[in-house]
């Protein structure tokens, strides 16, 4: 039996949206397809050695709580964080955590605030807040050969924009996205997936879900395949009820 552990970086401060629902998505969805999990709650003050843990997880916060981290990301767990990065490990960033893994935040009033530099993106602040559900599609999540609509919702008033060597995770159907300018939303860099969607993110999308265990499964077994299909029919009602009523269609 395969098993995995996995890291929530600050529950108790990065989880302003209810974020953990991706936690509990990752353990709920590896419960099913007969994997072990085993998650660690990692905080301000704690040691981070990110080679015990296959998933790494850092949810949204307020601009406060971000503040109140950012030492101890940048002087503590900081160079564990890059190394992880550039070992392959697993990480799903949502919101705060995906803006805290860039150059720097500029707040709307001109003043700069240095992030972890992990990836090669920057937020820019707004005055005005970006609210409401989204809709976006993947090609790097596929049901087959075809890419995968993912659904979420966004709550945010940073601009994200990419530089070199990151991919946006899809391109926004509904929504804004990274800074409803240029179409797209979320980054990937290596096995690092960064996203605006709350929701929580990962119940509304099991494929997404599914693909992370399995980027996490392959790097921690040589031997891993594939997972199993499960039965996501109420799962999919779920998602296209959403969508459906996102998209205003029939």
């Amino acid at each position: 039996m395969y098993d995995l552990n996995i890291c929530h970086l600050y529950p108790d401060l990065l989880n302003t949206y209810g974020d953990r629902g991706n936690i509990l998505a990752l353990q709920k969805r590896a419960q099913w397809h007969s994997i072990d999990t085993l998650v660690t709650n990692v905080t301000i003050g704690d040691s981070f050695d990110s080679s015990l843990y296959d998933i790494i997880f850092l949810g949204g916060g307020q601009d406060y709580e971000q503040e109140i981290i950012q030492s101890d990301v940048l002087n503590q767990k900081g160079t564990e964080i890059k190394a992880a990065i550039e070992g392959m490990k697993v990480f799903l960033c949502i919101c705060g955590g995906y803006q805290l893994m860039g150059k720097y935040y500029k707040t709307w009033d001109g003043k700069e605030i240095e992030f972890l530099g992990a990836l090669d993106l920057w937020t820019v602040g707004g005055k005005e807040r970006m609210i409401g559900n989204i809709v976006f599609e993947s090609d790097i999540i596929k049901a087959g050969d075809n890419p995968v609509r993912i659904v979420g919702f966004e709550n945010h008033s940073g601009r994200t924009y990419l530089g070199q060597g990151i991919k946006p995770l899809g391109r926004v159907i509904s929504g804004n996205g990274n800074n409803g300018e240029d179409g797209f939303e979320g980054a990937v860099y290596k096995n690092v997936y960064c996203s605006y969607s709350h929701g929580s993110l990962l119940p509304k999308n099991p494929l997404l879900t599914d693909h992370l265990l399995s980027l996490a499964l392959k790097q921690k077994y040589p031997d891993f395949e594939a997972l199993g299909v499960l039965d996501d029919t109420f799962e999919d009602a779920a998602r296209s009820s959403v969508m459906q009523r996102i998209l205003k269609t029939p």
